[in-house]
């Protein structure tokens, strides 16, 4: 579980900032579950130049509650939670400071999407917020308000989670999960929390590691299955899990290449690491991009074949997105040109119907 914040402050010297405006969204990886949007009275002056850049001015926080008065609720949100910030080191030292005047001292996991952000997303112009997300074709309002920057942050979030292809970000939150000693109790409590979406499941070991990808039309029957097998892997497996994570898909397409390609990069114990054979082939368009079903019912998913070659897929809610090039390839989670994708996805649009291809 995150919670996905951003931090208005009144400016001024280190660590003598006060905040003026909180926003966090409690996400589970795939929705926003809670949130808790303030303005926060900081009990001093704020900087001219931050007036000027986020419209908060003294007047406007007279009233407004002062940090203690809201801590309760911020302790409660973020509970059990890492923080998600851009630029988390900033947001997270002013929750910790602020917190440390009232004699607590506040810990929780961080993880930084400007750090995310060049390991996955390289060669952008600009990794500040706002550029980033305009190159991305990510929808920012309320520029330097909380909430505003905090939604943006999600949805930035939730790409970076899509095109985390070796796990680091999951890795990070399940190292330091603790098993439950009951077997039978453990794993009911790991498919209570599962979706019966369509989608690719990932069944983890302490410390995080991945013992076995699978893919399911119902992730949450096909874990079940799993778990309720006799056979000698399947027990290992009911042992040692900690944790099940999982992406939904949307489409049959997007199903069968996220899983071959997750198997591929991850190479988990317990699953088949060889090589799918397939027959060479030879898409009827050089340029295309196939527009499909995506994870929600306002998403489309995309995959870009460029010069007869398999460039990438991604989930977009924008046509913009779709319409540029230049926007939709920072987007792209990449996928191999392997004979096995070109003939999954050439036999796929021989047997079945997409939502529209564009030829280009």
């Amino acid at each position: 579980m995150y919670a996905i914040i951003d931090i208005e402050t009144t400016g001024g010297k280190f660590n003598e900032e006060g905040i003026t405006e909180i926003a966090i969204y409690k996400f589970d990886g795939h929705e926003v579950v809670d949130q808790f949007i303030s303005l926060i009275n900081p009990e001093k002056e704020i900087q001219a130049f931050v007036v000027n850049l986020t419209g908060i001015n003294n007047k406007m926080l007279r009233n407004a509650p002062k940090f203690y008065e809201v801590a309760k609720r911020i302790l409660e949100i973020t509970e059990d939670c890492v923080i998600v910030a851009h630029n988390a080191s900033f947001d997270y030292r002013i929750l910790r400071t602020e917190f440390s005047r009232l004699g607590y001292d506040y810990q929780r996991q961080s993880l930084c999407t400007v750090e995310l952000s060049k390991q996955l997303i390289p060669d952008v112009p600009s990794y500040s917020l706002g550029k980033l997300c305009r190159s991305l074709g990510i929808a920012v309002t309320d520029r330097h308000r909380a909430s505003g920057d905090a939604m943006a942050t999600v949805k930035l979030f939730k790409l970076l989670l899509n095109k985390d292809n070796n796990k680091v970000i999951i890795q990070k939150n399940t190292k330091n999960a603790v098993p439950i000693k009951k077997l039978a109790p453990k794993l009911q409590g790991i498919l209570d929390s599962l979706p019966t979406n369509k989608g690719v499941f990932y069944i983890h070991k302490k410390g995080g590691g991945i013992l076995y990808i699978g893919k399911a039309h119902n992730i949450k029957k096909a874990v079940n299955q799993l778990f309720l097998k006799t056979t000698k892997n399947s027990k290992y497996i009911q042992k040692k899990v900690v944790s099940v994570s999982y992406e939904i898909t949307g489409n049959n397409l997007i199903n069968n290449l996220k899983y071959y390609k997750e198997v591929q990069l991850n190479k988990p114990t317990f699953n088949n690491k060889n090589k799918k054979n397939a027959d060479a082939v030879k898409f009827n368009n050089d340029n295309m991009l196939i527009i499909d079903r995506g994870r929600s019912v306002s998403e489309r998913s995309v995959i870009l074949i460029e010069n007869q070659e398999v460039v990438g897929f991604a989930y977009v809610d924008l046509a913009h997105q779709i319409s540029n090039l230049d926007i939709l390839k920072p987007l792209l989670s990449p996928l191999e040109n392997s004979s096995y994708n070109r003939s999954c996805i050439k036999k796929h649009l021989d047997n079945h119907k997409v939502e529209k291809i564009i030829r280009f």
